[in-house]
């Protein structure tokens, strides 16, 4: 293997690596000065030349601070030493569990002239990498010693390895490329190894890694007091280190990928042009399954558990609604990449499971509250329940808000209830021979905790529980940010919004508290991973609903389980929408506009013309969770 070619990038990233092996030498230099002075003193005093009560307590101080930079500056080694780098959360691949996938990868390595990375593993995103993992942490644990064997005799070290890095595949990619398009694909990553065995790049990798592990170090909370301010000085030290090497650490980066580029322009180019269009509709479709259909179930607690297969039939019904992409689904006919594995669906699983955890942060196991779901249970076990549970919440939240139940609701929640509430109509009056819900219990339906009993009609509303509810009421406040885009402007809206928020936040509170504590990663699961479950989620989806939107979920939900109900509709997927309404096999498109116009303009007329047009009954009542 040739390994450091002579592209021009490859030149230019040595050089930016000799820059940043210079900083560390100044470095080292510095710390080494006093002891250097502190030589040149004794020697003088030794040979007679130094000498006199100056000279003699010049040494004398010159000394101590030598040894006190001394000191200093090997702890620092130490730390910079065996600071564990950061590595990326993945799904290692055995040998054993991808035999042709590893002969891919080496022939691609020969075809380049560069060194086979030491291994691959999966990650549950559309990019792929090299990832130095010689760290002595990041490997297996030295094997026990001999009890035969004498002490301090040929017993074994654990040191750095001198492995090439690990070739790290965006999951997606084996489900929906090919095995030509892979290949195009991993040629200017694994060309990327040619450059890594270069001993200067090397060792500038591993200057840099280990001052950003330093920092990390220096950052971790729960320092005592005794070792807080060495904390605060190895932190301090190791930024400054860091701010000079940016500029030069990155610049070795963009020549190292210059060329491994040009290294890989031989490979398959024509191939690759294909491939990287591949790559942005991947991405595309990974990212809309993920926020559409994944994030529905993870908030439920299921998680989809073959979300890479789902890629390939969102990209395909892309194709199918999308001209411009009628042409990515005839190649489905080819080999798909993820064939090179021996049991797709185990890797599919252990992604899924991964990407849950990175996305959403859920637990590292499966559990009784953290179960997977199939693509074929997703409409009834994730879509019919999240319906059913936000409408629940809604009419728990309009309890607590005073809303008075009419005589139709008292045999079970209505949609006429809610549309009722959030235009102004006035209640029916109450039919004091019609029987109480709350002294009739129906089956299936329990009080929530907290749920207030309807009042007298004559009695004035009771005002929400929450305090802060007059803020989402006021027109006049004025808190930086703008209400038309955070609360409804129908006063009933915004009221009914907060309540959800306030609900919303106490159930996700009490969730928390009550979650028992993950057990750690077993061995056939993801890497062990260098963060703890308080950074969880590593990479949110999204930022968190406002009241407008928790509001519009929370009354389709409501319309979508008056349908179910009175209309014969079942719940589905869409691959590329998530939940969705099906009204005689057909997907109710047109639903969330006239939900918006009640709850922005107050108007029910589009969305009472549309329950009528499919034959839903607002005043019946319906089934919740």
């Amino acid at each position: 293997m040739t390994g450091m070619g002579v592209e021009a990038g490859a030149q230019a990233a040595r050089s930016r690596a000799l820059a940043v092996l210079r900083i560390r030498s100044r470095a080292l230099a510095v710390a080494l000065l006093p002891a250097a002075v502190a030589v040149v003193l004794l020697a003088g005093g030794s040979t007679g030349r130094l000498t006199g009560p100056g000279w003699d307590a010049a040494r004398w101080a010159v000394c101590v601070v030598a040894l006190l930079v001394l000191l200093a500056a090997g702890g620092f080694a130490l730390v910079v030493a065996r600071a564990r780098p950061a590595v990326s959360p993945t799904v290692p691949i055995a040998e054993q569990a991808a035999p042709d996938l590893y002969r891919l990868v080496r022939d691609l390595a020969d075809r380049l002239d560069v060194p086979a990375p030491s291994a691959i593993a999966l990650t549950p995103d559309c990019d792929s990498w090299l990832e130095d993992r010689t760290h002595p942490a990041h490997g297996p644990p030295p094997p026990p010693d001999d009890p035969d064997e004498p002490p301090g005799l040929g017993r074994r070290v654990h040191r750095r390895t001198q492995a090439a890095p690990v070739l790290v595949i965006g999951s997606p990619f084996l489900w929906w490329m090919r095995v030509g398009e892979l290949r195009a694909v991993l040629a200017p990553v694994v060309a990327g190894t040619g450059p890594s065995a270069h001993p200067d790049l090397a060792a500038a990798r591993r200057f840099v890694r280990g001052l950003d592990a330093a920092v990390a170090v220096a950052s971790a909370p729960g320092r005592g007091p005794l070792t807080r301010l060495p904390g605060a000085g190895v932190g301090w030290l190791a930024r400054l280190l860091l701010r000079g090497c940016r500029e030069h650490a990155a610049e070795m980066e963009r020549g190292v990928a210059a060329a491994a580029a040009e290294r890989a322009q031989a490979v398959d180019y024509g191939l690759r042009i294909v491939a990287q269009e591949q790559v942005g509709l991947a991405y595309a479709g990974w990212d809309r399954l993920l926020t559409r259909v994944a994030l529905p179930a993870w908030r439920m607690g299921r998680w989809p558990s073959r979300l890479d297969a789902g890629v390939v039939a969102a990209l395909t019904e892309l194709s199918r609604r999308d001209r411009l992409a009628e042409g990515f689904a005839s190649r489905l006919g080819e080999r798909p990449a993820c064939d090179l594995l021996e049991e797709p669906g185990a890797v599919d699983e252990a992604a899924s499971l991964l990407a849950a955890r990175l996305f959403h942060g859920g637990p590292a196991e499966q559990g009784p509250d953290w179960s997977p779901v199939d693509w074929q249970e997703y409409p009834e076990e994730v879509v019919d329940r999240k319906w059913r549970t936000d409408a629940a919440r809604l009419h728990r939240v309009l309890d607590t808000l005073g809303v008075r139940r009419t005589a139709p609701d008292a045999q079970g929640p209505t949609l006429a209830r809610v549309l009722d509430h959030l235009t102004g109509r006035p209640h029916r009056p109450h039919d004091p021979h019609q029987p109480h819900e709350g002294l009739t219990p129906q089956p299936g339906r329990h009080p929530a905790p907290g749920a207030q009993p309807p009042t007298d009609p004559a009695a004035p509303a009771p005002r929400d529980l929450d305090p802060d509810l007059d803020t989402h009421l006021d027109p006049d406040l004025d808190d930086g940010t703008d209400p038309d885009q955070l609360s409804p402007s129908n006063p009933r809206c915004a009221a009914l919004a907060a309540g959800l928020t306030d609900e919303l936040t106490r159930e996700e509170e009490t969730a928390a508290t009550a979650a028992p504590p993950t057990a750690a990663p077993a061995a056939t699961t993801p890497d062990i991973p260098l963060w703890d479950d308080g950074t969880l989620p590593l990479f949110p989806l999204q930022t968190p609903r406002t009241p407008r939107e928790l509001l519009a979920d929370h009354i389709t939900a409501m319309v979508c389980c008056a349908a179910m109900d009175t209309a014969g509709a079942t719940p589905g997927l869409d691959w590329l929408d998530g939940p969705s309404l099906l009204i005689k096999g057909e997907r109710a498109a047109d639903l969330a506009p006239k939900v918006l116009s009640l709850i922005e303009d107050g108007d029910p007329a589009p969305l009472r013309a549309w329950l009528t047009e499919v034959g839903i009954r607002p005043e019946k009542p319906v089934r919740l969770v």
